[in-house]
This record gives C-alpha cells, sequence and structure tokens, in this order.
C-alpha cells in the first residue's frame, strides 16, 4: 500500500513568518507534525512519502505512484485542501482525511472519500483493519481522548528538514481553562494528557540523530496545563538531557499564571524554553470576566510580562479586538499595553467564533453567526454580528494594526523589550545561516528598506547598551520586517472589503 501524506500550502499569515524565512533560506516554519505521527503508525512495510505543499510541489509522478492520499489540515489550509482533493481525485486517487480542519467541519469537502476524525491514537486502527478487510467505512470518529503514552514517535525523517525553522514536538493536550472563544477544550478537553519522559526524550533523540541543532516547538496548547507532572518529571529530565546531548532551545505555549511560580519559570529557562506564547488578549478586566480568561484576571498583566522578560524568556502574545464590551476606545488600550510590555511578537486578531466553541454556540442563539471561520483571524472581519459598528471595528483595528508595526513603534517596543531582558541559561547557538540573516538584513533593511534609519540606529543603541544581544536585535528587526509586510496585506484586503461595489453600465446596441 503506497501512502502518500499530503499537507496544504499556509497563505502568508502573521505566523507564516513567509518575509522572515526568507532571511534563512528556510521554506517554513515546520512540518506536519500529526502526519508525521500517523505515519508512525502505519504497517512498517507500507511505502510513505510525505509532500508539504509548503516546501514542495504535488508532482503528477506523486499521485501516480500513490494508492491513497492522507490529508491534514488547518481551517486557513481549506483552499489549498479542495486543490488537493481535485488533482488526487482526478488522477485516480482516493482521499483520506483528518485533523482539525475535518474533525471541527467533517463535510466541509464533501468530496473526500474517508475521515479519520479526532484524535490518530484512537480512529486510525479501525479504520486500518476495515481497509485490509475491504470494508471501509466513509467516517471514523470517537468522542473519547487518547492515552497519549500509546503515541509513537513521529517519523521525522520523512520530512526534508534542511527547509525547516523549527522541529515540533508534543508533550500534552488539553487545557485547564475553558476560555469562551478557544476550541481546544472542544477538540481536546480540559484534562491535560501527557506522554512519558521518555517518549519526549525519545524524540528529541531521533532529531539529534537527523543532524536537527535549531529550535523545537513544543506544540502543547497549555505546556504547563498539567504543572506537577512538568516540574517533577519533564523538566528536570530536559535539563539533564541538555547536559548530555544539548544545547537546543525550545519554543512553548503557556497561560499567564505561569509568572505566579518563580521555580517553574526557574525550571523553564534552566530546560532550554526561551520563547513561550500567551494569550493576553486585552487589558480590559470586563472583556476577560465575560469571555471566562478567568486566569488573566486579578492580576497586573505588565508585571506579570516583565517577570518572565527578566528570566530571559522572550514572551509572544496574542490580542484580540472584537469583544462584545469592546468600544472603540479598545484600539488605543491595546497600542498602550503592547508598547509598555516591550512584546514585539504581538498577534492581534479580530475575534472569530469557531464551531466547537461556546462562543459559536452563543452566536448561533442569538442569531450573529454569518458564516463558519476560515481559520484567519487577521485578515477577515468577524463571522458574526460584531456588538461594535463595523465601520468604527474596521477602522480602529486598522490603525492598530498600523500603529504598533510602523517602524518608529516597533522598534521602541524592541528596545523596551531588550532592556528588560537577560540571558537565558541556554542561549540559542549561532549557526551559519543566522550569519546569513544578519548580512541579509543589513541589505534588505539597512540599504533598501524605508526604515534604514530606524535599524541602524536599533543596533547602534543595542552596541552601547547590551552588546551581546547584537543578533537577537537583528532577528527583531527581521521579525519586524515580516510582520510589516503582512499587515500591509491585510489592511488592504480589509479595505477592499469595506470598499462600495459599484456596477458598471452594461455594454449593447440600441434596440
Amino acid at each position: 500500500m503506497n501512502v502518500l501524506l499530503v499537507y496544504p500550502q499556509f497563505p502568508i499569515t502573521f505566523w507564516s513568518y513567509t518575509y522572515a524565512l526568507r532571511f534563512i533560506g528556510r521554506r517554513a516554519l515546520g512540518p506536519p507534525l500529526g502526519l508525521l505521527t500517523v505515519a508512525a503508525m502505519l504497517p512498517r512495510e507500507w511505502p510513505v512519502r510525505l509532500v508539504d505543499l509548503n516546501v514542495h510541489q504535488l508532482r503528477a509522478e506523486d499521485l501516480a505512484w500513490a494508492d491513497y492520499v492522507w490529508l491534514s489540515a488547518m481551517a486557513i489550509q481549506q483552499n489549498s485542501a479542495r486543490e488537493v482533493v481535485t488533482r488526487a481525485h482526478r488522477a485516480g486517487v482516493p482521499v483520506v482525511a483528518g485533523g482539525p480542519l475535518f474533525s471541527a467541519q467533517p463535510d466541509i469537502i464533501p468530496a473526500v472519500d474517508c475521515l479519520v476524525l479526532n484524535e490518530a491514537e484512537l480512529t486510525l486502527p479501525p479504520f486500518l483493519a476495515d481497509l485490509c478487510a475491504g470494508r471501509l467505512q466513509p467516517r471514523y470518529a470517537t468522542t473519547a481522548y487518547a492515552d497519549m503514552t500509546l503515541s509513537p514517535t513521529p517519523r521525522f525523517e520523512l520530512a526534508a528538514i534542511h527547509r525547516y525553522a523549527m522541529m515540533p514536538i508534543q508533550y500534552s493536550r488539553g487545557c485547564p481553562f475553558d476560555c469562551e472563544f478557544c476550541d481546544v477544550t472542544a477538540q481536546l478537553g480540559r484534562r491535560p494528557r501527557h506522554k512519558t519522559v521518555s517518549q519526549v526524550l525519545a524524540e528529541l533523540d531521533a532529531l539529534k540523530a537527523l543532524g536537527w541543532h535549531r529550535g523545537v516547538f513544543l506544540v502543547d496548547d497549555n505546556l504547563i496545563g498539567s504543572r506537577q507532572h512538568l516540574k517533577t518529571e519533564l523538566l528536570p529530565a530536559l535539563i539533564a538531557w541538555q547536559r548530555r546531548r544539548g544545547p537546543l532551545v525550545f519554543n512553548a505555549q503557556v497561560s499567564i499564571d505561569l509568572a505566579d511560580d518563580p521555580d517553574l519559570v526557574t525550571l523553564l529557562a534552566r530546560a532550554g524554553i526561551n520563547t513561550v506564547f500567551i494569550g493576553i488578549e486585552t487589558p480590559d478586566v470586563q472583556t476577560l470576566r465575560a469571555c471566562h480568561k478567568r486566569q488573566n484576571t486579578h492580576r497586573d498583566l505588565l508585571a506579570d510580562v516583565k517577570h518572565l522578560q527578566a528570566a530571559g524568556i522572550t514572551v509572544q502574545a496574542g490580542f484580540i479586538v472584537g469583544f462584545d464590551h469592546d468600544t472603540p476606545s479598545i484600539f488605543q488600550r491595546q497600542i498602550d499595553f503592547i508598547q509598555a510590555s516591550g512584546i514585539t511578537t504581538a498577534m492581534v486578531g479580530l475575534l472569530q467564533a469557531l464551531k466547537g466553541t461556546r462562543l459559536h454556540r452563543r452566536m448561533q442563539r442569538e442569531n450573529r453567526l454569518r458564516q463558519e471561520s476560515a481559520g484567519d483571524n487577521v485578515g477577515a472581519m468577524p463571522n458574526f454580528i460584531p456588538a461594535m459598528s463595523e465601520h468604527d471595528l474596521r477602522a480602529g483595528y486598522r490603525k492598530l494594526l498600523a500603529a504598533i508595526y510602523s517602524p518608529p513603534y516597533y522598534y521602541q517596543r524592541a528596545q523596551t523589550f531588550l532592556r528588560n531582558y537577560r540571558r537565558p541559561p541556554i542561549p540559542e547557538r549561532l549557526q551559519w545561516q543566522d550569519i546569513r540573516a544578519f548580512l541579509r538584513a543589513h541589505i534588505v533593511l539597512g540599504v533598501l528598506g524605508r526604515e534604514r534609519f530606524r535599524y541602524w540606529r536599533f543596533l547602534v543603541w543595542t552596541l552601547c547598551h547590551q552588546p551581546w544581544l547584537l543578533p537577537k536585535s537583528v532577528e527583531l528587526a527581521v521579525l519586524g520586517h515580516h510582520f510589516r509586510l503582512v499587515c500591509a496585506r491585510y489592511s488592504r484586503a480589509l479595505r477592499r472589503a469595506a470598499a462600495p461595489r459599484v456596477e458598471r453600465p452594461r455594454l449593447g446596441g440600441v434596440g
């Protein structure tokens, strides 16, 4: 059985890092962990290939080789996924699909031949049994949650790792919180489940065996959701592994209550977790309470961010506008908070009602839901009728994006971050790709870029105040370049969407 694993293309978005990756000669942020994990569950005698459309083209020869195309996608990849299904069927190859897009919206691409939904550790075995017995069903689904101790080491060797900036691994699934707008608990539950330490170390060893030395992304929705296991088992083991086989640096997603546990912060930093993404969402306490983001209330969010930065941990954050309690003043409040925090990677999105969430159900009850979300919370207006006027929401949002990623605001924010940041216990090792990016940045940003004077002034300031952070400052400048270009694309799209349509007169003869 020849299995062709296909991962659809991502459009250019905030998190695609498309423009930044060009500086280091990489094509995509990371390979599809779900498909690599599924590949490890297949019979070893089955030939398997991976085609990630973000780094490769899908060739006619690939489809001619395949007995089945197996497709996984996120919501934002749905257009590319449709194209894959169409091409596979033209070539006479049946398509099996799963992953977040199809688990949330099983009927979104009716032409798919078979659906294997939810967690593959549970739904893939009965699918394989039926496939081998010739009694394949159209859909395999479950409401149960998988035992992650049974999850295999992903087949990283199928990925062209030299084309990626990071490699993904997963320790846990699920999140103990229940934010109204988040679909994590709807799909993965509120009780975090995790792998054993030996599983995680085996995955890191597999990456090292392939020659991987760059960053690793822990894709857990909330790494600290299973805090006790993390503190007593995984982090001490990672610290020991770093001494034996490191250094590797990690990115992770956590909740802001990390700042309440100084011992955990220290352990994370010592384990090499140098960057964390946190859903801050909004500085408005009333909104946080209304959307059940209770872990962000009763605290000084700004002080918490600075505490983590001072521990050698870079904080990236998500922010949202378009909540029911938002007024036009929220846009300036968001700008002020982001600037004061020194959070350079600040992804501000428009609220979307994702299927399966309590927000989605509420919008349905209130007859405010317009359509299902396309997965892009930056380039499209909310998929429901917002409480704020659409004109004010669109105008305020465009102003917010234009401000925080304009060179004056961005470089000022980067300086705020560098003033507060301290050297992490395990710094990222400088590699030749970083030297290439360093030189390219000087040309693209320092010579050709409109912000060239601010770029050089930023580097000079770094040399004078924090010279050891010069590589970090160039990295921040490159990321800012990407964010500016992406936000400009989004702003144009929002402006076009708001423009009134003009009916052109029809041309014809006089009767």
